[in-house]
């Protein structure tokens, strides 16, 4: 069973990654719905949270690489399964934080988020906010069952 579902946590990790280089190299499609947007002042509409860089968003799609690379270690996908303590325990941190994304910053991610009407609001509400919630599960699967 885990291995199901650490083939999964693989493919979403690995698919999100793709999307995230795809921005890194300058791709616009999708942006939109991908950063915070804070509520608008007067006639300006909603505005995005930050601006990311180029390197940071190539920086957090090689952290999804990692995390997927780990769980094909912990799982035995394309490697030896590895059994170590520290490998569960770095897995469970990812899951935490998983599971810290899908709760929220009360203001503007999250289950609990308050800036809402956004396109990034409705996308986190019927699917980021679930999707974390689900990997944060799973991870926690792969490393412990």
């Amino acid at each position: 069973m885990s291995f199901v579902i650490a083939r999964w946590i693989v493919g979403i990790f690995t698919g999100i990654s793709v999307v995230h280089l795809y921005w890194a190299a300058g791709g616009k499609l999708g942006s939109l719905a991908a950063i915070p947007q804070l509520p608008g002042e007067f006639a300006s509409g909603p505005r995005p949270a930050f601006k990311p860089s180029a390197l940071g968003t190539f920086l957090v799609a090689m952290g999804l690489v990692a995390i997927a690379l780990l769980v094909c270690l912990r799982a035995g996908l394309y490697f030896p399964p590895v059994s170590h303590r520290a490998l569960q325990w770095g897995i469970s941190v990812i899951a935490v934080l998983m599971f810290a994304r899908a709760i929220g910053d009360s203001e503007l991610v999250g289950f609990f988020k308050k800036v809402s009407g956004s396109t990034f609001a409705r996308w986190d509400t019927y699917l980021y906010s679930p999707l974390c919630l689900a990997l944060g599960v799973g991870l926690l699967v792969v490393a412990w069952v």
